[in-house]
């Protein structure tokens, strides 16, 4: 169609941008984010297939990279190296385990102090579990959950079609990062460099999700005025 491909061509730009970096986790969440936005703003099944299938395309142009490749060479046998390349995934559920139902205790962690790497960013997750424990992460992710949830229905009941889709992007793109950061740690997805939204320290990543959070806010007044 005649939006189909300067998608394609804007997307490229993008992702090839970040990736350059390089920062291929960053890439593929912004490029899945904007490629289900597509979809919800009325792609046809064939563009929806070419989608997937230049999605496809950009993942294996991406494992050329040997570093990479050896990320999902990890994550599909974690245990094959427990000192070498899996050593950050490996150390990562020691810590998930150790934390138990409720934790080890607040500032308690073992494992942020000697064996696991990024504990401020990439590895918060872990961290925090070890800490807080099962129960009280589950309530996190609740918490979270509300909150992606939240930003849909906003999205569901705006009747503006560009608010629509804003609405939509921001709620997905928090989704698929905590997905991602949560899944990295606990094996459930290759290890990417990803931070967990509002959690990870880092002035960047919080003031883009505040943003994002912030226009949501925004659109969500907005229905509430034109439904009195």
């Amino acid at each position: 169609g005649p939006t189909f491909w300067p998608f394609v061509f804007g997307l490229a730009l993008l992702t090839g941008g970040i990736l350059m970096q390089p920062d291929a986790g960053t890439a593929m969440i912004i490029a899945m984010t904007l490629g289900l936005m597509f979809i919800v703003a009325g792609a046809r099944l064939s563009q929806i297939m070419s989608l997937i299938g230049i999605g496809l395309l950009g993942v294996a142009l991406m494992l050329t990279s040997p570093y990479r490749a050896q990320r999902l060479a990890t994550f599909l046998n974690p245990g094959q190296a427990q000192l070498g390349a899996g050593y950050h995934i490996n150390q990562s559920l020691v810590a998930i385990g150790s934390g138990g139902l409720t934790g080890l205790g607040f500032g308690q962690s073992v494992q942020k102090y000697l064996f696991l790497p990024e504990v401020q960013t990439d590895s918060i997750f872990a961290v925090t579990t070890e800490e807080l424990g099962f129960l009280r992460v589950m309530l996190l992710l609740a918490i979270f959950s509300a909150v992606i949830y939240r930003g849909y229905s906003i999205a569901l009941r705006v009747t503006d079609p560009f608010a629509r889709l804003t609405a939509f992007g921001i709620s997905t793109l928090l989704a698929v990062q905590l997905l991602v950061n949560v899944g990295a740690m606990l094996g459930l997805v290759p290890l990417t460099g990803v931070t967990l939204p509002l959690v990870s320290y880092g002035g960047s990543s919080l003031v883009a999700t505040l943003a994002g959070l912030g226009i949501l806010l925004a659109i969500s007044k907005h229905v509430e005025r034109t439904n009195r």
